[in-house]
């Protein structure tokens, strides 16, 4: 299999790959259609891209009629590795350039290890990928990790839940280990480019995507590009304060909305309801794992448990609280929710939206969708092929 060597000349080529990633095969008079270009210099740029083998010829296009045009794809041998760390597991997946999932694993791993012992999981998962026949090697990938990145550089910074992350040349070691250009973001930023790609957000150009994990945070896409911010730090809604001299927070500081509902949050405050005799529901489960998550406290709400319901409405109370501001300062035109804890469902669904339509101006609310996302696990898989895929498919 021949690697990516090639990168786009001009902003045209880079355009059509893009076209051709984001919609599939297409003929030449289609891409016309949608790019700025005489059919001379269309014909030009798409024979430069034939050349290096970016593109290759994907047999005759329907009628329009007169002469039939030829239909044109990128590489179907080209392969992307999509990398998702989270605080608790580990999702990897090879897609082909279009970004289709051809293989993924999942395994859990704690990002407490360290980045060593986490990319050593995360190769192996990779070179379990590869010995399945599904590539031969990768021509870039894409990893997100769950804490603050200097995007440049795709370095860790002062990650509040990755102790011995802080610097590690994520961007440099990963890229010398699978030998292929790799690209490092935050998995919120991932989660909001996969859904934007191929979920609920696929036609939305301004958007929030807030993921509730072990962590909050939240993606920013404004005409239909992550906003990152200056260093890279936009969107760490979790360390907003919502609770004034609230409890403490790992990132030094009180009050965090993420101190207060996260899956860690959650988790300690069911343990804390059970103990105290609140919940039968829960300290059944206590007693028969030893432990409380998440899934614990959804599955008690399922059953009906009111202390577990309690728990969720007031979680999602909060964080709607946050959500609310965010939608009056930048009057998004959907709001997406992700992340493990969405398995609480339409209680936290419902808790979000009723903050959000109370106290963002109607003017702002009046059409805003808040919906859960549609991807799961995959989106940040598909958003790390799609940044890689940004990086590659851009004028070197």
């Amino acid at each position: 299999m021949r690697r990516m060597t090639a990168r786009p000349a001009n902003a045209h080529q880079a355009k059509l790959l893009k076209l051709l990633r984001d919609g599939g095969p297409n003929s030449r008079a289609q891409l016309g259609d949608q790019v700025d270009l005489s059919r001379s210099k269309l014909a030009v740029e798409v024979d430069r891209l034939l050349d290096t083998s970016l593109v290759v010829a994907d047999g005759l296009a329907a009628s329009r009629g007169g002469r039939r045009s030829h239909n044109i794809r990128l590489n179907p041998e080209l392969r992307f590795l999509g990398v998702d760390i989270g605080a608790t597991s580990v999702d990897v997946a090879v897609t082909n350039a279009e970004l289709e999932i051809l293989g993924h694993l999942n395994q859990p791993m704690d990002v407490r290890e360290g980045p060593v012992a986490v990319f050593e999981q995360v190769l192996s998962m990779a070179a379990k990928l590869k010995d399945s026949g599904l590539a031969e090697g990768f021509d870039g990938a894409g990893i997100g990790v769950p804490g603050p990145v200097r995007f440049p550089e795709g370095v860790p910074v002062a990650p509040p839940i990755m102790p011995g992350w802080d610097g590690f040349p994520v961007r440099e070691a990963l890229s010398q280990e699978l030998g292929c250009p790799v690209m490092v973001d935050n998995d919120v930023n991932l989660m909001a480019m996969g859904e934007m790609h191929a979920g609920v957000a696929h036609s939305v150009g301004d958007f929030l995507c807030v993921k509730i994990g072990t962590g909050i945070g939240c993606g920013i896409v404004v005409g239909g590009e992550v906003h990152r911010g200056v260093t890279g730090s936009a969107g760490d809604i979790g360390h907003i304060q919502a609770v004034p001299d609230g409890r403490p927070c790992a990132c030094g500081n009180r009050g965090c909305l993420e101190a207060h509902f996260s899956g860690a949050a959650l988790a300690r405050d069911a343990v804390e309801a059970a103990q105290q005799g609140l919940s039968e529901e829960l300290a059944s489960r206590l007693a028969a794992n030893g432990t409380l998550t998440a899934v614990d406290v959804a599955a008690a709400a399922a059953a009906g448990d009111a202390t577990a319901l309690d728990l969720i409405r007031e979680g999602g109370n909060r964080t709607g609280q946050v959500i609310a501001g965010l939608v009056s300062f930048f009057n998004p035109g959907l709001v997406v929710i992700g992340g493990g804890v969405t398995g609480l469902g339409h209680t936290l669904l419902a808790a979000i939206r009723t903050q959000v339509y109370r106290q963002s101006l109607p003017l702002a609310t009046g059409n805003l969708p808040i919906v859960l996302g549609e991807l799961g696990p995959t989106a940040g898989v598909i958003g790390a092929a799609r940044l890689i895929s940004d990086h590659l498919f851009s004028p070197a």
